[in-house]
């Protein structure tokens, strides 16, 4: 695959969804930013590769189930110069035994190669009620 944004952004959802931390690791820049709506504790911009592999997403992975985990997969991808807007579907069980099932979208910016910001769009009441209710 190659270094065009689209395919970055193709390559780093697959990597979310086959668990291959070394790719999705190495899909952002180091100084990458991922924004996330709503009002959650996973609410706000994560700064950093490493804020964003493990807070964001390492985080959101402890609130699910072992075994449970979020099963993702892509569903549409379009691209316009640096700018990709992916959406994917996330299935998965929650720590409560809720079932969680959000259409995502996020707006990907890319440059050489690297993921450098991501805006996310997700149904966050649906995050609240499942992955954060009592």
């Amino acid at each position: 695959m190659g270094q065009d944004p689209a395919s970055v952004v193709t390559r780093y959802v697959e990597a979310v969804a086959n668990g291959d931390l070394d790719t999705i690791t190495a899909s952002f820049a180091d100084d990458a930013t991922w924004t996330y709506p709503g009002d959650l504790p996973l609410t706000g911009v994560w700064k950093g590769r490493d804020a964003i592999v493990n807070g964001f997403l390492g985080g959101a992975g402890k609130l699910f189930r072992p075994g449970g985990e979020p099963k993702v997969a892509l569903t549409n991808v379009v691209a316009d110069g640096e700018q990709v807007v992916a959406e994917w579907t996330s299935r998965g069980t929650a720590r409560s035994g809720s079932t969680y099932d959000n259409p995502c979208l996020g707006v990907f910016t890319v440059r050489s190669g690297k993921i450098t910001s991501v805006r996310e769009y997700s149904d966050t009441q649906h995050v609240e009620r499942t992955l954060f209710g009592s």
